[in-house]
């Protein structure tokens, strides 16, 4: 796996997809006034992105890995915030188990990434 640029690489495009998503739903009447869990619901969908990006430019694979790890976590969060936002009728049934799917994926195809660079003999442009 060699991207030139953080946009090319596949999770992290479907992490800013799902965090357009994410940001639709809190335009909704009901959640774009319950102000502090609209904030956190959308803060923990852009740091999944906003963590593999920054990650990624830090040129070593030890530093990647950590961030991928921190994006993870972040999908794991708003995963949990998607059920607050489902208990509070904020979105439906199926609107939660898209999102859950989606943010689920993520967060395998970071658990793999991070398998793949644990397991690499590449180390970073950092560490040549």
């Amino acid at each position: 796996m060699s991207y030139k640029r953080f946009e090319e690489m596949p999770v992290w495009q479907k992490a800013r997809q799902y965090n357009k998503e994410i940001f639709a739903i809190t335009l909704r009447e009901g959640l774009n006034t319950d102000y502090k869990f609209r904030d956190q619901i959308r803060g923990s969908a852009g740091s999944i992105m906003d963590n593999i990006s920054e990650g990624y430019e830090r040129d070593g694979n030890k530093e990647l890995m950590n961030f991928l790890h921190y994006a993870k976590g972040s999908a794991g969060e708003n995963r949990s915030q998607l059920y607050r936002a489902f208990d509070c009728n904020y979105i439906t049934r199926e609107e939660f188990e898209d999102l859950h799917k989606k943010a689920v994926d993520i967060s395998k195809e970071l658990k793999s990434f991070i398998s793949y660079l644990q397991n690499s003999e590449l180390k970073g442009i950092k560490y040549k």
